[in-house]
């Protein structure tokens, strides 16, 4: 390693780069000292460059020494995802079982969502999912559960941005409208549409965190004439169950095997 950067570098950044190029090739812990010989950076310049990075998660502070953190995952978010909808198909088709409705896992695409994973319930009158279908993020259970997670700047960017359809008259489209609603699903964590995208149907929907960010969420649509208040709160319990089965995956197994075994509902 060098001090010298050529002029089309910010020399700060390269810094940045050697610094968790070393961690993750060392395999272990360094302290601050050998940081500083093995990439010739001043001990006052590197204390900087670390707390900034440990601030961010990126390095993880053992003692004196440092080693790669947990927020170098956020740079793999597609491999998440992708793990975490391998482990969705089960869930999904368990809820299904247990409610005969029609569940689904969403993944956030640009202002939409996208459907995963999908199973349509049994009974005659049924919200039909297809593997692939879109829906904007504003007028889908998952979307509005997605959104919530959004800090204040994506946000921001958000609502500047997205075209914000009324596909029914019960649409929520206006931005403090939605921030309330945004608000109530940070505190409840459940994300809720009634009839905001098809007529008739009720949406329930919770996100799915892994490594700090959201991958995608947890939804069940019910027809208005079955979704009593006892139906309503026993679909809230699945869901919340169908969650943690995904954010925590090898603690549940035999627990999810026992959910697909019994009848539906």
């Amino acid at each position: 390693m060098t001090d010298t950067a050529p002029a089309s570098t910010v020399k700060s950044a390269m810094r940045t780069l050697d610094i968790l190029e070393l961690l993750v090739a060392q395999g272990r812990p360094l302290a601050a000292h050998e940081i500083s010989t093995a990439l010739a950076i001043p001990v006052s310049s590197l204390s900087y460059l670390l707390n900034t990075l440990a601030d961010r998660g990126y390095v993880a502070r053992a003692g004196r020494r440092y080693g790669p953190g947990e927020g170098l995952s956020r740079l793999h978010p597609r491999e998440a995802a992708d793990t975490v909808v391998q482990l969705a198909g089960p869930v999904v088709k368990s809820l299904k079982v247990r409610l005969n409705e029609t569940a689904g896992f969403f993944v956030p695409k640009g202002h939409e969502v996208e459907a995963a994973v999908s199973e349509i319930g049994n009974h005659a009158l049924r919200y039909t999912l297809e593997v692939g279908q879109h829906a904007p993020m504003h007028a889908f259970a998952a979307g509005k559960a997605i959104l919530a997670t959004y800090d204040e700047r994506a946000l921001a960017e958000y609502f500047a941005a997205s075209d914000r359809e009324a596909f029914t008259g019960r649409t929520v489209t206006q931005e403090a409208q939605l921030r309330a609603e945004l608000a109530e699903i940070r505190r409840t964590g459940i994300g809720r549409t009634r009839e905001e995208h098809t007529p008739g149907i009720h949406g329930i929907a919770k996100v799915v965190m892994s490594n700090g960010r959201a991958v995608g969420a947890i939804s069940v649509a019910i027809p208005l004439a079955r979704c009593t208040p006892e139906m309503e709160a026993m679909t809230i319990s699945l869901i919340e169950r169908a969650v943690d089965l995904l954010e925590h995956p090898d603690t549940d197994a035999a627990a999810l095997r026992e959910t697909e075994a019994r009848p539906a509902v």
